[in-house]
């Protein structure tokens, strides 16, 4: 297998993130139609969410990405959730999506789904360059640091529709359907991303269908060597499984 080197992987243009996220979207929308009764009520990797809860959230952060004012409104209700009981602003818009739409029925959350899926896109999309570069958000959870628009925009939305995917494979004990071209695409972003966080020599083998090798000057004294399944390396990163080492290096999701 061919070897990667960090430095030559694009970074993730608008355009490309957009047709990533329209691909995600259908996925999970095909997922959730595959669903019974019993599947909703599965425990997932996310605490006190199951499958119903999680998609609820999802429901609403597509609903926010393809509406301004929706958008507005849940950060509103989110600063406030968080001004009474404390946490990251991520957890608290979260819940806000979660309670707002605790009513909704399965099939009332798959075909609200479906229905906002490509708004969400087009929303997403509208979204001035000038606003995706240059404006900015303070972000406490996972990481503590401030965020181009553009970034969470564009990789952390993709990001956390695709982990949501793989935590409802796992709670339905599900295979998840993966492609080089797509979930590929995904981890190798992680992947670069991951290197530039800790900036250290290694090697990394990760199995699966959206695997690959990848270094960074594996020929030196110190390259740490990895080898694991490709989704385990993201769900690690993302703190859903033990880590240590370069392992431990946090990225969002």
């Amino acid at each position: 297998m061919t070897t990667i080197e960090i430095s030559t992987i694009e970074p993730m243009t608008h355009h490309e993130a957009m047709r990533l996220q329209a691909d995600e979207l259908a996925l999970t929308v095909a997922s959730l139609r595959s669903l019974d009764d019993a599947a909703w009520s599965s425990a997932t990797d996310c605490p006190a969410w199951d499958v119903r809860a999680m998609y609820q959230h999802v429901l609403g952060a597509c609903e926010a990405g393809a509406s301004m004012r929706e958008n507005i409104h849940q950060l509103r209700r989110a600063r406030s959730h968080r001004k009474q009981r404390g946490g990251p602003l991520e957890a608290a818009l979260s819940a806000v999506q979660v309670r707002e739409r605790i009513n909704l029925s399965p099939i009332q959350i798959v075909e609200r789904f479906a229905d906002i899926a490509p708004k969400t896109v087009r929303g997403r999309n509208r979204i001035p360059a000038l606003v995706r570069n240059h404006a900015s958000l303070a972000v406490d959870g996972p990481v503590h640091e401030t965020w181009r628009f553009g970034y969470l925009i564009d990789t952390i939305y993709l990001r956390d529709l695709w982990m949501h995917r793989v935590d409802m494979s796992r709670a339905l004990n599900r295979p998840l359907e993966l492609s080089t071209d797509h979930d590929g695409r995904i981890v190798a972003d992680v992947v670069a991303e991951w290197a530039r966080r800790h900036g250290k020599r290694f090697v990394l083998e990760l199995s699966g269908p959206a695997g690959g090798t990848y270094a960074h000057d594996p020929d030196l004294l110190g390259a740490e060597h990895l080898s694991l399944d490709a989704v385990e390396f993201c769900r690690t990163l993302s703190g859903r499984a033990p880590a240590t080492g370069l392992l431990a290096t946090v990225v969002p999701f």
